[in-house]
């Protein structure tokens, strides 16, 4: 195995576990929605089981995805610089599309620490920072994304952003992919609470 598979099997092993936990299920769930038994999913999400194509195609199929988004690789150029335009100030260039949604929110806390806290889920995902510093989490890197930059990334990868060194103010843009994956979280954190 040539390290460069050995990143990507790496890799699809933690987008299943995070599209399952983002979906708040449980082995036992996912196993059962993908026919395959809860021993085998947890080997392959643990790398006890060598990853083979009928396999990922029933697990995408099961977690609501494609075979594509399951295995994407690119990650090239995750942060970038404004383009500065003498008339009209700093801009980005955002490749958007109908049905995005943009989010204005203020970060306070780093990203979490615990891997498993990572989130995966189907679509594209922008994020501009307007005022402090940022820190995405993507996969297994790690990006600084300071004021007056920004970031695009799959959300198949799975990512998490927190703020560095105090408060943060950021541009969340969405595609339709990715905002159903955030409600879907959201709601899936609503009742998981305690209740009072």
């Amino acid at each position: 195995m040539t390290q460069e598979s050995g990143e990507l099997e790496s890799l699809v092993r933690k987008r299943i576990r995070a599209l399952r936990l983002a979906q708040g299920w449980s082995l036992e769930e996912l196993a059962a929605r993908a026919q395959v038994s809860q021993s085998t999913l947890s080997r392959i999400e643990n790398g006890r089981r060598r990853l083979a194509l009928d396999q990922l195609v029933t697990l995408a199929r099961a977690l609501e995805t494609s075979l594509d988004q399951l295995v994407e690789t690119a990650t090239d150029d995750v942060v970038s610089n404004p383009i500065v335009d003498a008339a009209q100030g700093m801009r980005w260039l955002v490749k958007a599309e109908p049905g995005v949604t943009v989010v204005r929110q203020r970060l306070t806390d780093p990203p979490p620490d615990n891997p498993s806290r990572l989130r995966a889920h189907p679509g594209r995902e922008w994020l501009v920072v307007l005022s402090g510093t940022a820190v995405l989490l993507l996969g297994n890197r790690r990006f600084r994304v300071e004021t007056h930059q920004a970031a695009e990334f799959p959300t198949m990868l799975p990512h998490a952003i927190g703020a560095e060194g105090g408060p943060c103010e950021v541009l969340g843009i969405f595609d339709r992919d990715a905002r159903r994956g955030h409600q879907r979280g959201e709601d899936a954190g609503k009742t998981n609470r305690p209740a009072p």
